[in-house]
């Protein structure tokens, strides 16, 4: 399993919009990446949109903390998401133990249609240059893809993948683009985007990289190609 490195991209980063970030940390040490689902009821969906700031803005104290984001998902709104990266799986431990962690665990439970899914990642392409850049407004779109290759397909779509994430980063509007797979489940990846607006991203999809990535992506998936849109909270 290749070395997670989001702790360079920590060295760069700047503070984003609805975000909590704590100081970088050393970049030789073995950081984690966690993307959690968190599907609510609609009555229900804003009272967990404030715990969830609640929970982020208290998780900005934990040690080992290197970034935080809430997401709302722009339809359905029901649905959250949070990106989170810690130094190391020691300090993902403490923060899992913590007690405002668990608090909003069992607060949010009778909120939730499900239980909370949390999927550990590992990086294939982050640029920390680009992240040191990335300054999101209010206007900023979060579009996070699920792209699922067949076992044998794996090696054939990474390429591709860096690929997209190399040439997206320049297009205009482009505020991030990072790769990961999914540490238990390596043909599963994930491509985290961040634009300026909508405009910016909706000029991204039609570029002759994004649809060079889609022909390439066709005939190697293993499930519909899903992306979604969101906002940070």
């Amino acid at each position: 399993m290749p070395k997670i490195i989001w702790a360079a991209l920590a060295l760069a980063m700047v503070s984003t919009a609805g975000h909590a970030q704590a100081p970088a940390q050393d970049a030789a040490d073995p950081t984690v990446f966690i993307i959690s689902y968190i599907e609510a009821t609609y009555a229900g969906k804003n009272q967990v949109a404030t715990q969830l700031k609640q929970l982020r803005d208290a998780s900005a104290k934990d040690n080992g903390l290197i970034r935080y984001e809430v997401l709302q998902r722009i339809a359905p709104t029901n649905q959250f998401m949070s990106l989170e990266i810690w130094k190391d799986q020691q300090a993902y431990d403490a923060h899992v133990a913590s007690a405002h962690r668990k608090a909003f665990r069992e607060k949010a439970a009778s909120l939730l249609l499900a239980p909370i899914d949390d999927r550990q990642g590992v990086t294939v392409s982050v640029d920390p240059m680009q992240a040191a850049k990335a300054r999101a407004t209010g206007s900023a779109i979060y579009v996070v893809s699920h792209v699922d290759v067949g076992p044998p397909n794996r090696d054939k779509i990474i390429p591709a993948l860096k690929t997209l994430a190399e040439t997206s980063r320049k297009d205009g509007g482009n505020l991030r683009f990072d790769v990961a797979f999914q540490k238990n489940r390596t043909n599963h990846f994930k491509v985290i985007e961040v634009w300026k607006d909508q405009k910016a991203n909706e000029a991204h999809e039609t570029t002759a990289h994004a649809k060079e990535f889609r022909n390439v992506l066709t005939p190697l998936t293993g499930a519909m190609y899903d992306q979604r849109w969101y906002k940070a909270l």
